[in-house]
C-alpha cells in the first residue's frame, strides 16, 4: 500500500499512543506518551495531526510521533505521516498500553490483533493492515472489570515507578527492533 521508496529520508516511523491534554497525563492509557517522554528527544513539531520530532538511531534516520487525535483516531495521524514519508507498515512501531500484560512488562510483536486496543484497532483501519510492529507495556488489570476508569487512572506509589522504568525500556526495545531486528528485539525485552 505504501510502497519501498521514501521521502526526506525517513527509514522508521516510531509512534507513541497516548491522549492530549492535562487531564491524561500519568493515565494507563498514556504509557505511550511517556515512552516518548523517556526517549531524550523532545517531540514538540506539530505535523500529521500530531507532536513530532526527527532522531537518528546507528544510520536510521527516525520519524516520533505523539498522535494529537486522541486514542480512537490514533490511524488517522499515523497513516498520514507513513503515506507522506513512503514508510511501509512493517517500519512503523506503535509504543502502547496493553491491560492484559501485567504491570511494567513488555511484549513486543511484529504484528497481530488489536486485542481490543482502540488505538491499535484505528492504525490497522487506516493503514489497512495489521501487520505493524509493536511495543506492549502492561499496565495490569482491573479487578472491578471497570475498563474505562482503569485505563484512564494515574499510577500511584511504587506503580509508577515501575511504569516508569518500563517506559524508558520500550523505548531501548524500539531502538533494538530498529538496529538490530526483531528477533534481537523480542529475545531481550518479551
Amino acid at each position: 500500500m505504501f510502497g519501498s521508496l521514501k521521502k526526506a529520508g525517513i527509514d522508521w516511523i516510531v509512534v507513541f499512543l497516548g491522549n492530549p491534554g492535562e487531564k491524561y497525563t500519568g493515565t494507563r492509557h498514556n504509557v505511550g506518551f511517556m515512552t516518548a517522554d523517556a526517549c531524550g528527544t523532545r517531540i514538540m513539531k506539530s505535523k500529521f495531526h500530531a507532536l513530532t520530532a526527527k532522531t537518528q538511531l546507528d544510520g536510521q534516520n527516525v520519524f516520533l510521533m505523539k498522535p494529537q487525535t486522541y486514542m480512537n483516531l490514533s490511524g488517522t495521524a499515523v497513516a498520514e505521516a507513513a503515506r507522506f514519508f513512503k514508510i511501509a507498515p512493517e517500519r512503523v512501531i506503535v509504543v502502547s498500553d496493553d491491560v492484559s500484560l501485567p504491570l511494567g512488562k513488555l511484549r513486543i510483536r511484529t504484528g497481530g490483533s488489536a486485542g481490543g486496543h482502540n488505538g491499535l484497532k484505528s492504525i490497522a483501519e487506516s493503514l489497512g493492515t495489521q501487520e505493524f510492529p509493536r511495543i506492549k507495556i502492561g499496565v495490569g488489570t482491573p479487578s472491578n472489570g471497570g475498563m474505562v476508569d482503569w485505563v484512564l487512572g494515574t499510577f500511584k506509589g511504587t506503580d509508577a515507578k515501575t511504569i516508569a522504568e518500563a517506559a524508558a525500556k520500550a523505548w531501548d526495545a524500539a531502538c533494538v527492533y530498529i538496529t538490530q531486528g526483531p528477533d534481537a528485539a523480542m529475545s531481550k525485552f518479551n
